[in-house]
């Protein structure tokens, strides 16, 4: 036997020594695969909200935002801090707004009359779940929705308050069924009569807007229709030019403070939010998330490399005898120690192999669920398996070097 064994003979000699002891060393694995299914699973499910929400809030348009009399409030356990709520934006200040702002950009304004109407047709009606929105005719631009069916509400409809209404897939799909269109049919919404004029592209539970429960109606018989005293709108501006955007929200804080009639020493009475803002915040907290799931697979990891270590140190006392025998035959301590470290790492990386496999295909069911692309976690594959190399390292060095250690003529007198 060669004394400088290349690194494919102790691959060798540690599959050899796997294939002997199978139900130790699947237990072992299985211990180790649990700690990198549980790292790649949530770090991959992680990755696949991420991509939701990225798609989701992108569909809003990257090149727009809010003007709003109150702060988005996210709020996840104790975390977070209230929003902040202005003055109502009256109609007027979003008409002279509109009216006013000189800039390279389509603004639209809109109100929520309610998000708890019951929409009927005919004989079939909705659960008192549908929210109605009062837009003009630039509000589906700018909000990123798209027309399936039917057309836009125009400057006509908001002027003369007509009855028309455009309706979202679920809406559509709860009162008119076997695939009836609804173009041109006529729903009650809060007792009042709309013609169905447009039919919205589904958004997918994952946008989070309620988009697909939501008619939208001309912002002028919306404000019929409201029951509250002082309601407040909100304005939406989309620039052409995403490049542009920090010029139009400067022109627009400057315009509204106009409005407001605020003067230079009093700071703003309302609030610029940009489309992603929520899906901002929503990251920000996963990072958390991440960091616990991490802890959470090293601990695991850890209580892995322990068990390793202790079958490892088995293993040397059960194979004391052969590795008198290697001594005997020339063997140096440093080709013993790298057989036991190489027999740990190849366990490890076993393991790591299954469990990279397991928590990707976790990982990806989420992103099926939430309609995100299928992800393949390159860098956190590359993760998994770089933890396995250093367990079965760590957990493998003190076995190695007791082994490493044994007198020769002790080990083969060893019963």
């Amino acid at each position: 036997m060669s004394v400088n064994m290349s690194y494919r003979e102790n691959i060798k000699l540690a599959l050899q020594s796997i294939v002997s002891n199978r139900l130790r060393t699947f237990l072992t694995a299985l211990i180790i695969a649990i700690g990198i299914m549980a790292l790649i699973g949530v770090l991959t499910s992680i990755d696949a909200i991420q991509s939701s929400l990225t798609n989701s809030f992108s569909s809003m348009g990257s090149n727009s935002f809010n003007i709003r009399n109150r702060g988005v409030n996210v709020r996840i356990g104790d975390s977070g801090s209230q929003a902040k709520i202005f003055p109502s934006i009256t109609y007027q200040d979003a008409l002279d707004f509109k009216r006013n702002f000189d800039f390279n950009a389509v603004v639209s304004l809109s109100a929520n009359v309610t998000w708890g109407a019951t929409a009927k047709y005919q004989t079939t009606k909705t659960n008192p779940n549908i929210g109605v929105v009062g837009a003009d005719e630039n509000y589906i631009q700018t909000s990123g929705y798209k027309l399936a069916d039917g057309r836009n509400l125009t400057a006509q409809d908001v002027e003369n308050a007509t009855g028309v209404v455009i309706i979202g897939q679920e809406v559509k799909n709860k009162l008119f069924k076997y695939n009836k269109n609804p173009i041109g049919e006529f729903i009650s919404l809060g007792g009042e009569r709309f013609t169905v004029v447009g039919l919205l592209e589904s958004k997918g539970s994952s946008a989070g807007f309620g988009a697909d429960k939501a008619c939208f109606i001309p912002l002028s018989r919306g404000r019929a229709m409201m029951t509250r005293a002082d309601p407040s709108y909100v304005i939406t501006v989309m620039t052409t030019d995403p490049f542009k955007m920090d010029a139009a929200e400067g022109e627009a804080i400057a315009t509204f403070r106009k409005i407001r009639t605020l003067n230079a020493k009093q700071s703003n009475d309302f609030e610029i939010i940009k489309s992603d803002a929520v899906a901002q915040i929503l990251m920000q907290n996963l990072t958390y998330i991440t960091a616990g799931a991490i802890v959470i697979a090293f601990i695991t990891l850890l209580g892995a490399s322990i068990g390793l270590m202790n079958i490892m140190l088995v293993s040397v006392t059960e194979r004391t005898r052969e590795i008198g025998v290697r001594k005997a035959i020339g063997a140096t301590p440093t080709v013993i120690r790298k057989q036991f470290l190489m027999e740990a790492v190849v366990i490890c990386v076993l393991g790591g192999v299954a469990g990279v496999v397991l928590g990707m295909l976790i990982g990806n069911l989420l992103a099926l669920a939430l309609g995100a692309d299928f992800i393949v976690p390159w860098k956190w594959m590359l993760l998994g398996i770089s933890v396995c190399v250093g367990v079965g390292m760590l957990s493998g060095y003190y076995p190695a070097s007791k082994a490493s250690r044994l007198d020769p003529v002790e080990a083969l007198r060893y019963e």
